[in-house]
């Protein structure tokens, strides 16, 4: 038997037989890649090249045959045939890589959609984002899809940029562990996770794939560790370089990065892939080569194995022609493209099972899930005793806003781009009718709102926000624009914008609170926004970001009190756009960050949200011994309700020979309890939680003083003690 068809092989050493075995076309076919969008039409039929190494299907599945929305064994049995002819088109059986995204649901078609996730990041839960993980890589997998470009681990340090929705938020840890659930949640289902992108993926003023002005030091300390983590614990069989540039060389081409870093300092050993165009753009957008064929050799050389998304075959097979790449830079990268296929059993085992797709898609315990975490993310900002409502007492209901009547997904990545729909996803309004069935509900324009809002027992504006890829702001107060969708190709990944003239949701909101004080406000949004010209005279908002297809069921579980609020924000609520980049743990400067007109302080700090409920948190125990630092904790749940607290720790590190965040945090808990319930809580700090760069920009746990302070946000700190570390010994008292 050949070797690369033997599975008790390793899979590096299959792949290697059976580089032995290809032509140096063949190689290069692997490589390459092809995106069709139109894939129920003749572009398909004519275009699609069988002997590529990838596949994209773009989940334009919505519009499927006789205009109706594509069955998931649709889906699979359409991928499963191109695989079958790619797979018949090779000498050697050699399937491709059907990839796709998969930011909060496969997007496919009409998979389950989960919370976005800057939702999912307010949990303060890996273990739930693990389960949404691990829901979204089965039904990607079921339809056939193996690689996904997911998680978004970019740190997002600056809300004016559009894509802060898709990340995890502001802090290293968060993003972290996050990014790493989900790439466990994807790889265990045979997916190839691809945190993307690699590194630091905007600039100044939220600007997107602008180039960096990231030092080295803040590249390690803050945009580096959440990749090294999906790596290094993530099981992440794939990376994506960034579009942009970093220290004066573009991502795909940095080998610094892509070699040095990734492969050489952190041992991965996957493929990487570039973002869209990513490897001609070495040449048409950053003007540093002269030619496509020397940005494709540049980026070979430094790394880069796969260029997406279109065919790349001539301009490898020009650069090795013209002597830019050899037949060894070729092998290198196909190796490592074959070892994967090999690796998560595609090779072995191609074709998705038609036969199951359909009962496990959308299934009952899966929209249970999505219902879960739409709970859990949800983040009480204000409460001045209007919320929760009382159901018995809202007889007569008011729904206003331009978020009231969509269905809270988001627009970014969210079923095929355009939408996502569902005949059982509600919007707000909609679940509201069955949810209140015996009430009368009220709606109406934001212009008729005051004279509407007075005739109701209770009034919820629903906002809406004009943010995403593509859609990076200026200004972070809540939109008033209007979507206007262009067809200048049917490419298009994220609509185009013209700015019009729409509703003043701040001049409704304002209309709304002063006509009926029984109001609340629910933010839909996927970053923060500039409140200060209407919150003071708004009782309560609530912030449930775009939760996902079961998203209207919990707005309203939580509005009306079965469901308590426990989500934490994962990112700061500057006041205004002028304070922006505002996060928590910069680092201290020789004077003070007042403003003018403020503080300079957030109008909502990382880690805050309110509750229905009150705890306590007494008899803090703490103890170092040596290698790691214990702390115990009891919590109480001293109101009314059940519901859960994070507790959150966080250190402020000095006398360390650099200068240090002024806080970081470095350990979270959440714990739910019962009315009344006590529960006696342990977290252990082991050695990473003590470790920085020093001045030569070598890691270790060296000498230091740190403040551990134990809180419910970055601010509300209610313990403190010191621990010390000294000649690589963690203390508490100093020796």
């Amino acid at each position: 038997m050949e070797k690369y068809k033997d599975k008790t092989l390793p899979a590096k050493e299959r792949a290697a037989d059976l580089i032995s075995r290809m032509t140096l076309e063949e190689k290069i076919f692997q490589l390459s890649s092809q995106i069709i969008f139109d894939v129920t039409g003749e572009e398909y039929a004519k275009k699609r090249d069988h002997r590529l190494g990838s596949f994209r299907n773009p989940g334009h599945f919505m519009h499927w045959k006789d205009k109706k929305t594509a069955k998931p064994s649709e889906v699979a049995c359409f991928i499963n045939e191109d695989v079958r002819k790619t797979v018949e088109a090779s000498r050697f059986g050699i399937p491709p890589i059907e990839n796709g995204e998969a930011l909060h649901g496969a997007q496919w078609g009409m998979a389950t959609c989960f919370p976005q996730p800057i939702a999912l990041a307010a949990s303060f839960d890996p273990a739930l984002v693990a389960e949404v993980a691990d829901i979204i890589g089965k039904e990607v997998a079921a339809a056939g899809v193996r690689q996904v470009f997911a998680p978004v681990v970019n740190v997002s340090r600056d809300c004016r940029w559009g894509r802060t929705m898709e990340t995890f938020g502001e802090d290293v840890l968060l993003c972290s562990d996050m990014g790493e659930a989900m790439c466990r949640g994807f790889q265990n289902n045979g997916v190839i996770a691809t945190p993307k992108h690699f590194v630091d993926n905007y600039a100044d003023g939220g600007r997107d794939s602008n180039e960096s002005h990231s030092s080295w030091r803040t590249l390690y300390e803050v945009f580096l560790p959440p990749f090294e983590r999906c790596v290094k614990k993530g099981g992440a069989m794939s990376v994506m370089a960034a579009y942009n540039a970093v220290d004066g060389v573009p991502c795909s081409c940095s080998k610094r990065l892509l070699t040095d870093i990734l492969r050489g300092e952190w041992g991965f050993d996957g493929f990487v892939v570039s973002d869209y165009s990513g490897m001609t753009d070495v040449c048409r957008a950053h003007h540093i080569a002269d030619s496509t064929a020397k940005a494709a050799a540049m980026c070979m050389k430094a790394g880069l194995e796969a260029p997406l998304p279109d065919r790349c075959e001539n301009v490898i097979k020009e650069a090795y022609d013209l002597g830019y790449i050899t037949e060894d830079d070729i092998d290198r990268a196909a190796l490592r493209v074959l070892k994967a296929k090999i690796a998560i059993g595609l090779y072995d085992d191609p074709y998705a099972d038609e036969s199951t797709i359909d009962s496990l898609v959308r299934c009952e315990a899966h929209k249970k899930a999505a219902l879960q975490a739409a709970r859990e993310c949800t983040v009480l900002l204000k409460n001045e005793g209007v919320l929760p409502f009382d159901k018995e007492k809202a007889k007569v209901i008011g729904v206003f806003g331009p978020g009231a009547d969509e269905v809270p997904v988001g627009d970014n990545y969210s079923g095929p781009y355009h939408g996502w729909r569902a005949d059982d996803a509600f919007t707000p309004l909609g679940y509201i009718k069955e949810f209140a069935a015996g009430a009368k509900i009220v709606t109406g324009k934001d212009e008729d709102i005051a004279g509407l809002a007075r005739s109701c027992d209770i009034c919820l504006y629903f906002t809406k926000m004009l943010e995403g890829e593509g859609r990076d702001r200026c200004n972070i107060r809540l939109s008033r624009e209007k979507r206007v969708y262009e067809a200048e190709s049917a490419g298009m990944i994220v609509d185009r914008v013209k700015a019009a003239e729409g509703t003043d949701q701040e001049s409704a909101i304002a209309a709304m609170v002063k006509a009926n004080k029984n109001s609340a406000v629910i933010l839909q949004n996927g970053a923060p926004i500039d409140m200060t010209g209407w919150i003071e005279n708004v009782p309560a908002v609530l912030e449930a970001w775009y939760p996902g297809e079961q998203g209207a069921q919990a707005i309203w579980e939580t509005a009306f009190g079965l469901v308590c609020p426990s989500g934490k924000l994962p990112v700061s609520f500057p006041k205004s756009v002028g304070q922006l980049p505002l996060y928590y743990s910069y680092k201290p400067s020789g004077r003070g960050y007042h403003y003018n007109e403020n503080d300079g302080k957030p109008l909502f700090e990382f880690g805050f949200g309110l509750s229905y409920t009150e705890f306590s948190v007494e008899n803090v125990g703490f103890c170092a011994d040596g290698s790691g630092l214990h702390i115990e904790y009891d919590i109480t749940n001293t109101g009314g309700r059940d519901g859960a607290e994070v507790v959150q720790i966080y250190f402020e590190s000095v006398n360390c020979g650099v200068v240090r965040p002024v806080s970081e945090l470095k350990a979270y808990q959440k714990t739910f309890l019962r009315q009344g319930e006590k529960k006696r809580v342990s977290v252990t700090l082991g050695a990473e939680a003590f470790e920085y760069y020093n001045a030569e920009l070598e890691r270790g746990m060296f000498d230091g003083d740190h403040i551990i302070k134990l809180g419910t946000s970055c601010e509300k700190i209610f313990f403190k003690f010191i621990a010390y570390v000294r000649d690589g010994a963690i203390l508490t008292e100093r020796q």
